[in-house]
Formats: structure tokens, C-alpha cells, sequence
């Protein structure tokens, strides 16, 4: 290959966001001299080449995905994202800048963005297509052919562009057929596709079109043998032209255009009218065609005879037509894989094809070389694809969007680039050339060679920078995921035992906004030799008593996510947030907080998939998707504690004098209650419903028996000294603030107040049970709990079975034994307490049927048998 030393050529630059325009929407086209350019935002700029200004800056509703240009008449389509397709005349479209603008237009300061004197609005009635679903598009004669993404699947839509001077919008859908793979996604309402797909028309040499139309980006010619072994018999007699579709899942699908016409008549075969090609597996950002095989001298036409498409990882297919073994033609697949990933690419003459990744700017050759080919000689036929291709580097970095010029000179190539940063260029490469023998230094010659090496080092100093940046970022991602790894090791391996990084859960009442406040501190401690710095951060994770019963209770919970920086070893941190009261004055208990470090991967290794200066590549953005968890980080679960009644009972009548905090006594009373408290005098009776309660209905009542031998191998020589009684009141309340006066004082009984005001009794004594054991009596322990409320009632209960629970639990691991019983006594109190259950169901069914009247007595009659089963026979051993 000769040398590829580019003349780059600065013509202007363009205002793009910060980090760099992303790849895969930015278009660049070329008609004449004057330049079409959109850089994915809303803008579309036109540039005249020859008078070096910008003549025009049209603005359109929404993000510019495509430009298509329709020479013949003068007309660009454009498609704005979720929006749909705009027309706009090229010969009525006004101009806005002046000869003054335009100079200030190409020049870097234009990157600071246009004023809005110099912008032209797009009028709303030159959207001749209005579909949200709209993907990309192509232009081919008087027909638009999109691409849409539906719920399930892609669609492809043909519609009738309308002649000029008629109306605007289009005449009609004429065919339609959706293809045979889904895009990425659920089938749920589909969101913008990280790579949009690609549409290319491929025709024969006898179609009109190939004649009429003026064929720009996305429309080739193909020689008749590859046009009927890739597309079939159907095609090449129809002499219709084939849509090539170029799926994100990589699939390369092909639908021939006459058929598609005429589908609206058979609608039920449309899924037959598509057929797959091959599969790239990989997102599908190009396709084209090329002239490999010389043109023999009689020749003048030049269809191509090669097929390309390339992946966005590299990977490249090329099919030509080929001979067999037995002499028959055949079309010849050959995969290649190119560098990556692939931001745009080109097809060009000579047998060359472009493309670009966020590093340099790349040529491989595809030419066969030699002599012209015979049809009428099968053994000089189309030659085989080369077995590898290597790509020249140009020494051009960053570029997002490249097409061939028109404009380019007499043997070589000019190509119209854009830039990571907005920079509009033109690349000459001169590809005909040899090495150029010694001539006279002139002055001009010396000033354009010492313009091109400024320029040249001014590429690669530019590449350079990145390059180090790049590097930079992922070994600091690197480093951060290796001290991630290690902490999520020593969590993991640390079952048993201290953990390395632990995180412990404490209450207690506090005053806030003059009203109490149950509060939760969560305290986390580094006692390994770790560090957690950026990417960490500690989840706390509120779930009440009421969202456990509901279907979607893990979307209910409240979550606090608090960031940790720089926890070094030996350092705590420590998190206090609210439990309740809510605005309705109810905690519901029991509340389980669950603590969790998490570890967040895109914010670390994101950073590193995408540096601030380098072109954001649509994979990059999806990368973490698809990389990393679903979840998009690391969980690891610390602790979980479970706030219930014994906890948030207060004891004001326990305060000492000189320790009681008049906020903390009790729950503030209601300011009506007060009032009319004051109003009856000193001798009166308190009327609220709190005394009414106390007065008229007795307390709820709820009982269980423990074994005292059991409560003793449970509680240890800890509570020696005291009462078993005492013992196991303060074993019950030794998450409570006031279980210290409790153990001072050996008490076996206490009277607290629950959060909502109510009084809770706890009441310990030892009893006998005499029926169980035929050795003799069993000494044990009952636990009785009375409330005024029932719920409060419930509630205590319901922690004291809690302890039950893991005591029971803890006891069988030991392996301990219990007593010879009385099986008949047991099968007994179990009849009895399934015969209390039935009754239990019937007044409940009962209770849906009867009216008001009656069903006073048989709620009455249910809270009866509910205090029966809460205070059963039965023996904890």
C-alpha cells in the first residue's frame, strides 16, 4: 500500500457536550460543497466548503438521530429522536448568516455554542411522519423505507415520498413486515436503543433506481452474480433493489423491496418476506460495498462486488462470488476481526474500506489486484478474499462519523470526518502514489510540509493525552475493585466468629420536633485492615410490621443509602435515623432493620469504561448492563436487628429524681384530654377513652410457661445472685435502656408505658406444673403480660415468643433432653386446642353473614376463645 500520511485539514468546530459527542448518531454528508452535519444533538449545521463559513443552523423538536439526502430533488430528510422524520427543501430553506457569522463560525470559539439570532427553528409542519417508535431510515427514489422499534419486535415500513410541490406529508404506507428477532429487551414499552440499527439498499445493475437515483451512504450497486446468490432468484428477475437491516443483537437480515410492495395484500406471509443473512453477534454499526476486482478494459460501469459489515467489537464479514471444487458459483463468507470497538466506517474506491476507533482511524484493503476478471473464463473468475486483513493506521484519533467526499482528488480519497470534540476535518490521502523522488525545496513547498508535521503532532499529541488518561483511570478502577475484592473475602469468609467490618443496631427515645421519637443508631465498625473509600456505601433497609404482610413488601420498605468515605481500619462510623411514631401516632412493631454494605461498580469501573476525554461510545454506556450484575453492584449483608415491644417500653415510675427527663416520661398527652381534665376538677373522674377503656373493660391478658430448668441452662452463671424470677425479667428486657435500674432493684414485676401511652404489665412468678411429668411436679416459670390494649398486648407477646423461640432453638443444638411426659395429657390439651380453633373459624365465617345486632354477641364470644388460646397449658422444655 502506498503511503497513507493523511492531509488533514481543520475546516471548523462545533459545540459538543462535555467528555465529547458520542458515536453512533452524528452524520456527516456531503453534496457538492456545500456540508450537512448534525453532532446527535438538536442542531443541524450546513457548512460551505469552498467559501470555508457556516451558512446555516437549523433547529429541529428533538435529538437528530439520521440525515438522508435526496439529490435529485433537492430535499434532506432528518430524523428526530421519538419524534419522527422532517423534509426540508434545499432550494427554499432560507439563510441566516451572514459573511461576519460565518467567520466566527469556523473557528474553535464556535464551540462555546450559536447564538439564537444565528439559529433557524424548524417549523412543526415539515414533520412529514410523525412515529415516536422510529429508529433510522433511508431514502431510496420516491420511496421512505424506517426501521421502528416496537414492543416485541423490529418493524419495517415503506411509505411513498411525496413529488415536489405537492403536499408535504406522505401519500401512504404502501408494505410493511416486522422481523423475526425481538430487540433487546423486555416486551414491555421499548426505551432508546443504546445502537441504533443500520439500513442499506443493495441493487441490481438492471434496476431503475440503480439508474435514477443518486446513490449516497447507504445505497450500493452490486454486480449481478453477488446480487443473485446473496438475495435469490426472485430478486434478480424482479430487478428489485433489497433492504439490508443491521440489528444491535447482530443479526443481518435482508427484505427485497418489490415483495415488500406488495405484502399488504397477503399480509398473513409477511414473517416469509424476511430472510437472515448471517449473525455477527455483536451490535451491527455498518454496512456496505466495495470494487475488489479490477474492471476489465471494455467496462465502464463499476458495480461492487464485495458485501461488508462490521460489528462494533471488529468483527467483519465479507462475502464475494466465488467458484467451487465442482465449478459452480458460490458466494464465498469470510470473517475478520478488526480492531475495536468500531465507531463508524466507510466504503471507498480502490477496494478500501475506513474505520474508525476511539484511538486512530484505520484502512484495509480488500483488493484482489491483478488483472481484470472474464465472465467467460471460469478459471480466471472472481478471486478469494484475502485470508487476513491489517489495518494501516492513519494517525487520526477519536473520529464519531466519516464519509467519503465527492470532492476528492485525481487518484485518491477525501474523506469528511468529525471528531470526538467537534472538530470538522477533511482527510486527502493520496493512495495511487509512490514514493516521491528528491525536488527542489521551494518556500511553499517547506510551509506546507512544516503546516502538516504541526498538524500531524498536534493529532498525536492529542492521542497521546488520552491515551494516558485512559490508562490512568482504569488502574485507579484497577485498585479500587482489588481493595473491594479483599473486603468482600474477609466478609465472606468470617461466618463464624468477630466479624471484620460489623455494623450493631441500637434504640432509643428521643425528643424531635416536640414529639418523641423512636430513633435507631446503627454504629459500623472497620476492624479489618482495609480501607472503604469510593464505590462503598451503607444501606440501611426500615421494614415495619404492616408491609410484611403485603405482596410487593420488599419495593415498600424505606431504604437509606448513606455514601462511606475513606472508613479506614479502626474506624467507626455511625447513622441515626427515625423509626416512628408516623404522622398518625402508630409504630408498628416490630420494625427489622437490616444493614448491607454495598459496593457500587458503574460509579467505579464506569468512570474507567468512559473517560471525561474520550468519545462516548453507546457500548460503553451499556457495558455495565451487560458486564456486570443485573444489580449493577456488590451487596454483602452485615446485620439485621428487630426492634419489638420489650424494647421500646419507657418506665417513668423506675427514674430516679434527679435522672427523669420530663420529655421522656411518657408520650405526650392529648391537649383536649388535659383540657377537659382541668374542667372536671379535683374530684372527678377522667372521661377519655384511654380511662373509659380502663374503667369498663378488663385488660387483655396473655401467658407462657417456661420450664425453670430451661431458663437456667439458658441464662448461665450471668444472672447468679438473684431470683429466677428476677433473672428472666431482666433477660427479657436486656435490649431495653432501662434494664440496669431493673437489675439494681431485683425486680420480678414492672409496670411500662407503651409507645401510644398505654400501661403494659410484666409479671414474673414461679409456678408448678403438676399433670405433665408422672416423676412429680415441674418447677417453672410463667410469663404474663396485661395491657389495656389489646394490640399492645399482642405485640409484647409476640416478642416474648420471639425469645422463646431462639432460646428452644439454641437448647436443641445443644443436644439436651427433656423429661419423661405424659403423652395422653399432651394429645389432650392438643384436642383441645384444635376444638378452640374450629369454634374460632365458625364465629368468624359467622361473623360475615349476621347482621349488627347479632354480631355483637359473637364478637364478644370470639374475644373469649382468643383469650383461652393466648394463655395456653402447654410447657416450654
Amino acid at each position: 500500500m502506498a503511503d497513507l500520511a493523511p492531509q488533514v485539514n481543520y475546516l471548523a468546530g462545533f459545540c459538543c457536550p462535555l467528555g465529547g459527542l458520542a458515536a453512533g448518531k452524528p452524520r456527516v454528508l456531503c453534496l457538492g460543497a456545500e456540508i450537512f452535519l448534525s453532532t446527535g444533538s438538536e442542531l443541524v449545521y450546513v457548512y460551505d466548503q469552498e467559501a470555508g463559513l457556516l451558512t446555516a443552523v437549523y433547529r429541529f423538536p428533538g435529538q437528530v438521530w439520521h440525515l438522508e439526502l435526496l439529490a435529485l430533488r433537492r430535499a434532506l430528510y432528518v430524523l428526530c429522536a421519538h419524534r419522527g422524520i422532517y423534509c426540508m427543501s434545499l432550494d427554499q430553506a432560507s439563510r441566516s448568516v451572514s459573511q461576519d457569522d460565518g467567520d466566527d463560525g469556523d473557528s474553535e470559539d464556535s464551540q462555546d455554542g450559536e447564538s439564537p439570532s444565528r439559529v433557524i427553528p424548524v417549523d412543526p409542519d415539515a414533520c412529514v411522519l410523525h412515529d415516536a417508535t422510529l429508529c433510522t431510515f433511508t431514502v431510496l427514489d420516491n420511496l421512505l423505507i424506517t426501521l421502528a422499534q416496537g414492543p416485541a419486535r423490529w418493524k419495517v415500513q415503506l411509505f411513498e415520498c411525496p413529488c415536489p410541490g405537492e403536499d408535504p406529508l406522505l401519500k401512504g404506507q404502501i408494505g410493511e413486515v416486522e422481523l423475526s428477532t425481538p430487540p433487546a429487551g423486555s416486551p414491555r414499552e421499548p426505551a432508546a436503543p443504546y445502537f441504533l440499527p443500520v439500513l442499506c439498499c443493495m441493487s441490481p445493475p438492471g434496476s431503475r433506481v440503480a439508474h435514477s437515483h443518486l446513490h449516497g451512504s447507504r445505497g450500493f450497486t452490486l454486480e449481478e452474480t453477488l446480487f443473485g446468490l446473496l438475495f435469490g432468484t426472485d430478486a434478480s428477475l424482479l430487478e428489485s433493489p433489497v433492504i439490508l437491516c443491521g440489528l444491535p443483537d447482530g443479526q443481518l437480515c435482508c427484505v427485497v423491496l418489490q415483495t415488500l410492495v406488495t405484502s399488504g395484500l397477503a399480509p398473513d406471509d409477511s414473517k416469509a418476506l424476511v430472510k437472515i443473512l448471517h449473525h455477527l453477534e455483536e451490535p451491527v454499526v455498518f454496512i456496505g460495498a466495495l470494487r475488489t476486482e479490477p474492471l476489465a478494459e471494455d467496462v465502464e460501469d463499476s458495480h461492487s462486488d464485495c458485501l461488508v459489515a462490521l460489528g462494533h467489537h471488529g468483527r467483519t464479514l465479507a462475502v464475494k462470488a466465488s467458484w467451487d471444487e465442482a465449478g459452480n458459483l458460490v458466494p464465498e463468507l469470510r470473517e475478520y476481526c478488526l480492531p475495536g470497538p468500531v465507531l463508524c466506517a466507510a466504503c471507498g474506491g480502490g477496494g478500501r474500506m475506513y474505520h474508525s476507533t476511539p484511538s486512530d482511524l484505520c484502512v484495509v484493503d480488500l483488493a484482489r489486484g491483478g488483472t481484470p476478471w472474464d465472465p467467460m473464463q471460469p478459471d480466471t473468475g472472481p478471486g478469494d478474499l484475502p485470508s487476513l486483513l491489517c489495518p494501516a493506521s492513519l494517525s487520526v484519533c477519536s473520529v464519531v462519523t466519516l464519509s467519503v467526499s465527492s470532492r476528492a482528488p485525481e487518484g485518491g480519497t477525501e474523506l469528511l470526518a468529525l471528531s470526538a470534540k467537534g472538530r470538522l476535518m477533511t482527510c486527502r490521502l493520496d493512495l495511487n502514489s509512490e514514493t516521491p523522488s528528491p525536488t527542489r525545496v521551494t518556500a511553499a513547498n517547506t510551509g506546507r510540509k512544516i503546516k502538516e508535521l504541526l498538524s500531524g503532532i498536534g493529532t498525536v499529541s492529542e492521542r497521546v493525552s488520552f491515551l494516558k488518561k485512559a490508562v490512568d483511570q482504569r488502574n485507579k478502577a484497577l485498585m479500587c475493585l482489588n481493595e473491594a475484592m479483599n473486603v468482600s473475602c474477609a466478609l465472606l469468609s468470617s461466618r463464624e466468629g468477630p466479624r471484620p467490618i460489623s455494623c450493631t443496631t441500637t434504640t432509643t427515645w428521643s425528643r424531635l420536633q416536640l414529639q418523641d421519637m423512636l430513633t435507631a443508631t446503627c454504629l459500623l465498625e472497620n476492624s479489618s485492615d482495609f480501607s472503604l473509600d469510593r464505590g462503598w456505601a451503607l444501606c440501611i433497609q426500615v421494614l415495619t410490621s404492616s408491609r410484611t404482610l403485603e405482596l410487593d413488601s420488599a419495593s415498600s420498605a424505606v431504604t437509606y443509602t448513606i455514601p462511606v468515605d475513606r472508613l479506614g481500619p479502626g474506624s467507626r462510623r455511625e447513622v441515626t435515623l427515625p423509626l416512628g411514631p408516623g404522622e398518625d401516632g402508630m409504630l408498628d412493631l416490630p420494625v427489622t432493620v437490616s444493614c448491607a454494605l454495598f459496593y457500587s461498580l458503574r460509579e467505579v469501573v464506569g468512570g474507567a469504561l468512559t473517560p471525561s476525554d474520550c468519545s462516548k461510545d453507546p457500548s460503553l454506556d451499556m457495558c455495565p448492563l451487560d458486564v456486570l450484575p443485573e444489580q449493577e453492584g456488590i451487596c454483602l449483608p452485615l446485620s439485621e436487628h428487630t426492634v419489638d415491644m420489650l424494647q421500646c417500653l419507657r418506665f417513668p415510675s423506675l427514674a430516679t429524681p434527679h435522672m427523669q427527663a420530663p420529655s421522656l416520661l411518657s408520650p405526650v398527652s392529648d391537649p383536649v384530654d388535659t383540657f377537659l381534665g382541668a374542667c372536671l376538677g379535683p374530684g372527678s373522674k377522667p372521661a377519655g377513652p384511654a380511662s373509659l377503656r380502663a374503667a369498663y373493660l378488663p385488660p387483655s391478658v396473655a401467658a407462657i410457661k417456661v420450664s425453670a430448668e430451661l431458663l437456667r441452662a439458658t441464662m448461665g452463671d450471668s444472672y447468679s445472685g438473684v431470683s429466677l424470677c428476677c433473672a428472666t425479667l431482666q433477660w427479657l428486657l436486656a435490649e431495653n435502656a432501662a434494664v440496669d435500674i431493673v437489675r439494681a432493684r431485683a425486680l420480678s414485676s414492672v409496670q411500662g408505658v407503651a409507645p401510644d401511652g398505654t400501661d403494659v404489665h410484666l409479671i414474673i412468678r414461679e409456678v408448678a406444673v403438676t399433670d405433665l411429668c408422672p416423676a412429680g411436679p415441674l418447677q417453672a416459670v410463667e410469663i404474663q403480660v396485661e395491657s389495656s390494649s389489646l394490640a399492645n398486648m399482642c405485640q409484647a407477646h409476640h416478642a416474648i415468643i420471639g425469645r422463646m423461640q431462639r432460646m428452644v432453638v439454641e437448647q436443641a443444638a445443644r443436644g439436651s433432653s427433656p423429661p419423661d411426659l405424659r403423652m395422653q395429657y399432651l394429645h389432650q390439651i392438643q384436642a383441645n386446642h384444635e376444638m378452640l380453633l374450629r369454634e374460632v373459624q365458625t364465629l368468624r365465617d359467622r361473623l360475615c353473614t349476621e347482621d349488627e345486632g347479632h354480631s355483637c354477641a359473637t364478637a364478644e364470644k370470639l374475644l373469649q376463645l382468643y383469650r383461652q388460646l393466648r394463655s395456653p397449658s402447654l410447657l416450654l422444655l
